[in-house]
């Protein structure tokens, strides 16, 4: 398989839940105060049978106008009608933005040819109006579409493709897992969403039950560790694909993967 990483650069927020761009050798993090800071890497992956995107960015535009995640697509060496499956870990906006574009004052799905797999607790949780970190006009578009595949739980797509409802950052969190050959790829979300979140134990107080996240974190660096998986980071600063080790006193990141 192949992976391919297609970065949207770094953004804060706070509690306003707006995503606002942030250069990090220019921009003095004081100036956002009560901000969170933030990397946006959603990822392709070409398998024999498919061309898979792990969620789908913030849905921004590029300088010239089109969807950033089309470009990145394309840079990448591939079209967004490529796209035959859009792997939702969750639905919080910075990883769903981009599952639809506005062009000529009509939104539309952003990957005609896909399908798009979603929890169906997620989706249900984000029409509850319970949080702000949905935006249903998005979902509406996709609904019409018709291009949805709900799962409920854990198991298997076609092709090696395995979901696995975590929990933790949000109630209905997924992470998933690509085999192919001999090669096994993870991606978490924001259940393990930068290398370093490996290397302290800690409950985020942003994450739906923190505990469990950090339960987590250490159930899958672990399960990496010994069985040789190559781990996809969607928040990830510039160590975007790891694989994993364990040490005495806890895991060791091994870059480049």
């Amino acid at each position: 398989m192949k992976i391919s990483v297609l970065p949207e650069g770094s953004y804060s927020v706070d509690s306003s839940k707006k995503f606002i761009p942030f250069d990090p050798e220019k921009d003095d993090p004081k100036s956002r105060p009560a901000s969170l800071f933030i990397h946006v890497n959603p990822f392709l992956v070409k398998t024999e049978k498919e061309l898979i995107l792990f969620d789908c960015g913030l849905g921004f535009a590029a300088e010239n106008g089109k969807p950033l995640i089309h470009e990145n697509i394309r840079r990448a060496g591939y079209s967004p009608e490529d796209v035959s499956l859009v792997l939702m870990s969750h639905l919080h906006f910075d990883h769903s933005g981009g599952m639809v574009f506005e062009e000529h004052g009509l939104k539309q799905v952003s990957f005609p040819n896909a399908t798009y797999v979603v929890q169906r607790g997620e989706w249900e949780a984000a029409y509850s109006g319970k949080s702000s970190s949905y935006h249903t006009d998005i979902f509406d578009v996709l609904q019409r579409s018709g291009h949805i595949h709900f799962v409920d739980g854990s198991g298997e797509l076609a092709n090696g493709i395995n979901y696995e409802l975590t929990g933790g950052h949000c109630q209905y969190h997924q992470a998933f897992l690509i085999k192919e050959n001999n090669e096994t790829c993870f991606y978490g979300g924001d259940i393990l969403p930068e290398p370093e979140q490996l290397l302290r134990k800690f409950a985020a107080k942003y994450d739906f039950d923190g505990r469990k996240s950090m339960e987590l974190r250490e159930h899958y660096g672990k399960l990496a560790a010994e069985n040789n998986w190559s781990c996809l980071y969607y928040h990830a600063r510039n160590r975007t694909i790891t694989k994993v080790a364990i040490e005495e006193n806890g895991f060791k990141i091994i870059f480049p993967a």
